[in-house]
């Protein structure tokens, strides 16, 4: 399930519509439903409160005024593995370069 804290990218018609990070999520008088209060990540900020099913904070898909919504958990993408090959060329690279004393320069 998605928390606080969290980014999230809300769709709208199976289309993307904008950012917002989860600022807190608190449990509603009805079970299994909570208010989400999320800070929308656009020009200007909002603030929304929307009372949703723990199943809609997960990425079900459910309705808002007749309109197909999806909260969908934003994941930081991994940074590519760098090969080994490149590691190693990269430390002959910095063994091999000469380093100038900028003392000696200032002395001449």
């Amino acid at each position: 399930m998605t928390q606080k804290n969290d980014v999230v990218l809300i769709h709208l018609e199976d289309q993307p519509l904008t950012f917002a990070r989860i600022e807190d999520i608190s449990p509603d008088i009805k079970k299994d439903w909570y208010h989400v209060k999320m800070l929308l990540l656009q020009a200007p900020l909002q603030v929304a409160t929307w009372i949703l099913r723990d199943i809609y904070i997960s990425g079900t898909e459910f309705t808002m005024s007749g309109k197909r919504m999806r909260i969908e958990k934003v994941v930081c993408p991994q940074e590519p593995e760098i090969e080994e090959e490149k590691k190693e060329e990269g430390l002959k690279k910095s063994i091999d370069q000469k380093v100038i004393s900028l003392a000696d320069l200032k002395q001449k």
